[in-house]
């Protein structure tokens, strides 16, 4: 039998602000202080030379802006343009919800190359020390969209199935809690069980990711080697992800009858790591020495 989704999206209810501070919220902070983490731990191994923690400072509050900024704007121009070109305000309902991976990653990449520029430090170099730094913050960033019950994915009879009160048809999808239990129990709402695509998302781009990135990145790695590792596991796990998840509602299966937006953006990330990974055979490895 499936598993009914019953979990309070609001972390904290205050009486000064009706919205409450939500779960996804607090995953955002939880991101980034990972990130400050494991950063201070990557600079004290020598990972990027000559940089010292005022710098780093500085490039984790551009690479937060460049994730809000990005994921936002991308979101807009890659799921909701034709919403975004009606009614350009769009972009400002944060309420509303939407936030998309590849903008973020374009944003950080930005703002990477605003910090290299004034610090004069190559891209790459960069690029590479704060790869290890991204997953745990996706992962994160899933079980907050677990917790949120949202971007669920698609309809199964597995056992692991999970019923998300959002994801249900008009004629369910607004009753009280109380009775979407006694329906569940009885099993009545059963057809519309889902997989808790997030959880495997979490999984693998946070979780197993995170493992793997780290323990490569442990000692120095020639340039291009530790993005191009990045770029091709996160493609390849999104992709495996998107068979799983539920199609963006405007997008659908764009062909095929399994191909989805979420994999077409992660074909090329796939290819630009195979690439990154042969260039890094002929690139340099950055070294203390070098600072």
């Amino acid at each position: 039998m499936s598993t009914l989704h019953d979990i309070d999206p609001i972390a904290l209810s205050l009486p000064f602000w009706p919205h409450g501070i939500h779960w996804y919220g607090l995953m955002y902070v939880l991101a980034f202080a990972a990130a400050w983490f494991l950063g201070q731990r990557r600079l004290r191994a020598g990972r990027l030379p000559g940089i010292d923690e005022n710098a780093y400072g500085d490039l984790l509050f551009y690479g937060m802006l460049g994730v809000l900024l990005g994921g936002r704007i991308g979101y807009v121009l890659f799921y909701d343009l034709a919403n975004f070109l009606d009614d350009p305000l769009l972009l400002f309902n944060v309420r509303g919800g939407g936030m998309s991976f590849h903008g973020g990653l374009l944003g950080v990449m930005a703002a990477g190359l605003w910090w290299c520029r004034k610090h004069r430090m190559h891209w790459f170099d960069v690029m590479d020390f704060v790869a290890p730094l991204v997953p745990l913050g996706l992962g994160f960033g899933r079980i907050g969209n677990w917790i949120g019950g949202e971007l669920w994915g698609r309809v199964t009879d597995s056992p692991l199935g999970v019923v998300f009160p959002r994801a249900l048809p008009p004629e369910y999808a607004h009753l009280p809690i109380e009775q979407l239990r006694t329906l569940h129990a009885q099993g009545v709402l059963e057809p519309f069980a889902r997989y808790p695509s997030q959880l495997l998302q979490a999984l693998l781009e946070g979780l197993v990711m995170f493992v793997v990135l780290w323990w490569f990145s442990a000692r120095p790695r020639p340039r291009f080697a530790v993005s191009g590792l990045f770029a091709l596991l996160y493609g390849v796990f999104r992709i495996v992800a998107e068979f799983f998840r539920q199609p963006d509602a405007q997008f659908g299966y764009l062909a095929f009858g399994w191909l989805t937006m979420g994999m077409v953006l992660s074909l090329p990330l796939v290819a630009i790591g195979f690439v990154f990974l042969w260039r890094s055979h002929a690139a340099p490895t950055l070294s203390k020495e070098a600072a």
